[in-house]
């Protein structure tokens, strides 16, 4: 029997797809939702789908004409037509207004995921997540000022709103413009100013804009990377599973476009154009820390570790952040860096994983041109010494032999450390030199690896090299590891010597009030049977 033909034409579509052979899409023959259908579209409850829906799936198989499609193939050569196209946009405020209308719009339509970017904002619950592009207003000298959108969240008697600014590519964020919808902010009393852009903080409270610290008294300052925004989404489609499916079909659309590059939405593209200088002067010794290439080279560094952590959060479904002092600043991070640089040619950072065993380390060494990534886990408490470096070889089971163990030791600078190989075969070459019996506390694994030489993100790059380097120790080793406790205490046992047979059997307490005694309990209990206190002879007195 020939396949028939269905046509998606101006009529909404029978209920029931599974029964039609092929579909038949284009422009030509469909038809454009108004806006109040597609909200109506995403706000469907979990597990109705609604037929519109279904016709803005089926109208994204293909971009121009009728095509009749078997159902469930896929045509060679066709490009599914996306909801948020990556092409068309020829200037850079024209990417800007793209990128902010898509975000701006998925957060109302997507509730979860906007109230997962804008919880840490302080941004109230609400039912509805409002959304504008490029509000205008007047300043106190009436000159009009247009920030690129704004945000409205309300719940009971609370209203909170924030002005949106956003920048895309290779932009960078200006401090008078920040500064100016700041003021604003404060006259109107909104909450506060929210920025975007590709450069990447640690934190939402981090921003990479100076401003006056008196405008920032009672109103807020938040930034978000686009990474950082990218992360988020992923999370949410990923993990937490979003319970309307054409939500999770328009946040898919919108991952799809930030992971363009043609959306300005990037990560970390590169060291600077200073790496390749600043690592050849760290190599001989020759940084200083008046080099200005130095200090960018060390802000990079610290845009690069916070980019690891958000990569390794979308893949982990769980928030993997850089640690540092609570205290420290990122300016203090950064000097921190530029005199490491300057003194041993040494960059450093750890991201703390949680559950994970102890914090992954990098450690990047210019002077010897290699990456070192290490975890750190407590040792034993408990037994033999030879146990204790058992239960760590056992720990590492299939890992390879050139991954180098330390150990180190309570009260003492002195450590110990051997390739792995060499500690199967002997696992005493990690005891302390001068006091083989003294118990470690602590051991190091560590990998070291050539480290990436160019500056992009090519084959051989340093931020293609460490990053992979990072997610291979992570992968094969950290994620395998678990601490080490203490076995649960065990009730006292002795040796029932009266079979002969000498096992071991549980003493049970005589708080219990078991039928059947302990063989001590027993002896005891004949004990006080013919106690002359309690059963006087036969024959006495009384």
């Amino acid at each position: 029997m020939p396949a028939t033909t269905t046509s998606v034409a101006s009529s909404v579509p029978s209920a029931n797809p599974a029964s039609q052979d092929t579909l038949a899409v284009g422009p030509s023959r469909g038809w454009t939702p108004r806006p109040s259908e597609l909200q109506n579209i995403l706000r469907r409850p979990a597990g109705l789908e609604h037929p519109l829906g279904r016709v803005c799936k089926l109208a994204a198989m293909t971009a121009t004409g009728v095509a009749s499609v078997a159902a469930g193939s896929k045509p060679d050569g066709w490009r599914h037509a996306r909801l948020i196209p990556t092409f068309g946009t020829r200037t850079q405020q024209e990417q800007e207004k793209r990128a902010t209308s898509c975000l701006l719009a998925v957060m109302h339509g997507v509730p979860e995921f906007g109230h997962a970017l804008l919880k840490e904002m302080g941004a109230p619950k609400s039912p509805v997540i409002e959304t504008f592009a490029e509000v205008r207003f007047k300043d106190a000298t009436g000159k009009t000022v247009i920030p690129d959108g704004a945000i409205v969240c309300r719940r009971g008697g609370k209203t909170w709103t924030c002005l949106v600014e956003v920048k895309t590519g290779s932009a960078r964020l200006k401090d008078e413009q920040v500064a100016s919808y700041l003021d604003v902010a404060r006259e109107h009393g909104f909450d506060g100013v929210l920025t975007i852009s590709t450069q990447i903080t640690a934190t939402s409270a981090e921003s990479p804009v100076n401003v006056d610290g008196r405008k920032l008294r009672t109103t807020g300052l938040w930034h978000f990377s686009w990474w950082r925004v990218l992360t988020e989404a992923v999370v949410q489609q990923r993990y937490h599973h979003i319970t309307d499916s054409d939500q999770e079909w328009v946040l898919r659309e919108l991952i799809h476009y930030l992971s363009s590059e043609a959306s300005g939405a990037v990560g970390f593209e590169d060291m600077g154009e200073n790496w390749v200088t600043v690592r050849k002067s760290a190599h001989d010794g020759t940084l200083r820390p008046g080099d200005a290439g130095a200090l960018d080279v060390a802000e990079r560094w610290e845009q690069f570790t916070n980019y690891l952590a958000l990569s390794l959060s979308q893949e982990l479904g769980a928030s993997v952040t850089a640690q540092r002092p609570r205290t420290q600043s990122t300016a203090a991070r950064v000097e921190e860096t530029v005199k490491s640089l300057v003194d041993s040619g040494v960059m450093h950072s750890m991201l703390h994983i949680p559950d994970a065993v102890g914090p992954l380390e990098i450690h990047t060494d210019l002077r010897s041109r290699q990456t070192i990534t290490s975890v750190a886990l407590d040792a034993p408490r408990e037994g033999r010494l030879r146990a204790r470096f058992g239960w760590l070889i056992r720990q590492l089971g299939d890992a390879s032999d050139d991954l180098r163990v330390e150990a180190a030791f309570p009260n003492a600078r002195v450590t110990t450390t051997t390739a792995l190989d060499a500690l199967r075969d002997d696992p005493t070459v990690l005891c302390y030199p001068s006091d083989p019996k003294r118990e470690p506390r602590s051991f190091v694994l560590a990998r070291s690896r050539p480290m990436g030489q160019k500056r992009g993100r090519a084959e051989g790059s340093f931020v293609r090299e460490t990053s992979a380097q990072a997610v291979e120790f992570y992968r094969d080793l950290v994620q395998n590891l678990k601490p080490w406790r203490a076995p649960a205490p065990k009730l006292r046992t002795e040796t029932d010597g009266h079979d002969g047979t000498g096992t071991e059997v549980a003493i049970v307490p005589a708080w219990v009030g078991e039928d059947s005694p302990s063989p001590r309990a027993a002896e005891v209990e004949d004990q006080s049977e013919w106690s002359p206190r309690l059963h006087p002879p036969q024959g006495a007195d009384g």
